[in-house]
């Protein structure tokens, strides 16, 4: 494996955790408004369900320390990428309407 195909074997490994956790806060995100709007359909009291509600809105604090903490690592990467002469990474290309195929798998590091 060469190291251009390692590097965007990993950032596209981290891409698309990026994305799986921003589709994790905004399916969250759309419970916690489907618990609202039921409750409100069904004119039952504020009590009902007030305990579930607060867990779900837990887990979107938790989402969201994920997702600082991805960005960091992304962050992290890219200093890691720098300092070791490999220039700044082009991205994705979703800019300017060219797209990188998706990650297999098939290219992953393993520890032995």
């Amino acid at each position: 494996m060469t190291k251009t195909e390692v590097i965007t074997s990993v950032a596209g490994d981290l891409s698309a955790t990026e994305k799986a956790v921003d589709e994790a806060i905004v399916r969250a995100t759309s419970l916690v408004q489907a618990m609202i709007g039921g409750r409100a359909a069904m004119n039952v009291s504020p009590v009902v369900g007030a305990d579930a509600q607060a867990k779900a809105l837990e887990a979107i604090a938790a989402l969201g320390a994920a997702r600082q903490a991805v960005v960091t690592c992304h962050e992290e990467l890219a200093k890691d990428h720098r300092r070791m002469g490999y220039g700044v990474y082009a991205g994705t290309g979703e800019d300017k309407g060219q797209t990188r195929p998706d990650t297999t798998g098939e290219h992953r590091l393993r520890a032995v």
